[in-house]
């Protein structure tokens, strides 16, 4: 395809052209927080392995009414808003793998800006949240 039915394409589709940009600026926007979150991404059976090897620890980032809905068990919950004046919780595992997860993994990014700036060293995001753990058919518990 040349250049100049690529102009004509977008002259004639102007809202096709700005949907496609907005998307791919969203998905850069996204991808640079991720990867200078300082997490590091793991699927559900690596944080499981982080969880029972290391002694690892599961962070809930999610809402209350999320958590009461299902949760990885023994999953830690401070939701991302309460989670710079409530950091003292999770002093004891500083030194110890923290595997934070939301929803879809998206929410729980920002929880790695804020533990590796207080110098947690192991911070894992969970991919694709709570919803990847329950689609390998993962145990939750219910509140």
């Amino acid at each position: 395809m040349d250049f100049a039915r690529i102009l004509e394409f977008s002259g004639s589709h102007p809202v096709l052209i700005l949907a496609f940009l907005g998307t791919l600026g969203m998905l850069i926007f996204l991808e640079t927080g991720r990867r200078l979150s300082g997490m590091k991404p793991v699927g559900p059976m690596q944080a499981i392995q982080l969880n029972n090897r290391e002694d690892g620890v599961f962070l809930d980032t999610r809402d209350e009414s999320e958590y009461r809905d299902g949760h990885i068990p023994d999953a830690i919950h401070i939701p991302l808003k309460e989670l710079s004046e409530r950091l003292t919780e999770l002093e004891k595992y500083r030194s110890k793998p923290v595997i934070a997860y939301c929803r879809s993994g998206n929410r729980s990014t920002a929880v790695g800006n804020i533990l590796t700036k207080h110098g947690f060293e192991s911070v894992y995001n969970l991919a694709g949240g709570i919803t990847a753990w329950q689609k390998n058919n993962l145990p939750v518990n219910k509140i």
